[in-house]
């Protein structure tokens, strides 16, 4: 192994630029991946947020009677989407409205009778309020007859989950594109490596070298350049979230998970790439 690592050493000090070109493709497209890591997690916690704070209501009318109502609440609270359910009159819902809204606190005062209804209010339990779970819940408590109206804010609900599908997508293919280039860019060193040593190759075949003892100062050599390639984006992607973070809006920083995940892509594809390299062209050695 000293021995692998000592020529893998030594290949960056005679080829430094095409080194430096490959930690830099694979640097880069896992930079890309990390930013949009870093933008659909931020989502992701944007939409967790907005999800405890997702509720259904449903407004009433109001000739519901008691029974009604008390068989609604029983019903509903089974659903397994329902973490909380909780009944408002008709004055709790006016003494809300005159607390919110302050400045028409004069106009409810001089009302004559209350125009607000009383209504149902529905929490969601956490992870139960996908859009396909809130309108399940919806359409339920829009099924009672005493119900003449029920609001959830399907809208910007679907708009948030069909960001964060997108973005998932996005950097799946933009990465996948810097890869493919990075991919190029390892073969084509390993390749000029291997044709550079051709005849100490040939020389060591001729001695009695096997074949791994051959490959495995290139594939130390990939290894290192995808390990130092998945550091290089991690420091990158930490420097764009912390220019975000100061100058335009507050995130939140990447699960450690994550970052390890992104090292350990690099030094994968370093590998994969040199191993793939390297066996195609000592054939032709």
């Amino acid at each position: 192994m000293s021995y692998a690592l000592r020529e893998a050493l030594a290949a960056f000090r005679r080829t430094p630029l095409l080194t430096m070109l490959s930690v830099v493709a694979i640097a880069f497209s896992l930079f890309i991946v990390g930013l949009f890591g870093l933008t659909a997690f931020n989502i992701s916690q944007a939409v967790r947020e907005v999800e405890n704070k997702v509720e259904v209501v449903g407004y009433l009318r109001d000739d519901a009677t008691a029974m009604q109502l008390q068989v609604a609440q029983e019903e509903l609270r089974r659903l397994p989407e329902v973490q909380e359910l909780r009944y408002v009159t008709k004055t709790e819902a006016l003494a809300t409205a005159m607390e919110e809204m302050k400045e028409f606190r004069d106009v409810f005062t001089d009302l004559e009778s209350n125009p607000l209804p009383a209504s149902l209010e529905v929490r969601l339990r956490p992870g139960q309020s996908s859009p396909e779970a809130v309108s399940r819940v919806a359409k339920r408590l829009q099924a009672y007859a005493f119900v003449e109206e029920v609001d959830f804010g399907d809208g910007w609900v679907e708009k948030i989950y069909t960001i964060r599908r997108l973005f998932g997508a996005a950097a799946t293919a933009i990465g996948g594109a810097f890869a493919l280039v990075a991919g190029i860019i390892i073969a084509t060193a390993i390749r000029i490596a291997v044709f550079a040593r051709r005849e100490e190759i040939s020389i060591m075949r001729l001695v009695g070298a096997t074949d791994g003892f051959v490959q495995r100062p290139f594939v130390l050599e990939g290894i290192i350049t995808g390990l130092l390639g998945g550091i290089t984006a991690a420091a990158l992607t930490w420097v764009a979230f912390a220019a975000l973070n100061r100058y335009l809006f507050a995130l939140k920083w990447l699960p450690s998970e994550w970052i390890v995940a992104v090292v350990v892509a690099g030094t994968v594809f370093g590998f994969l790439s040199s191993i793939v390299a390297v066996r195609r062209h000592l054939e032709a050695v």
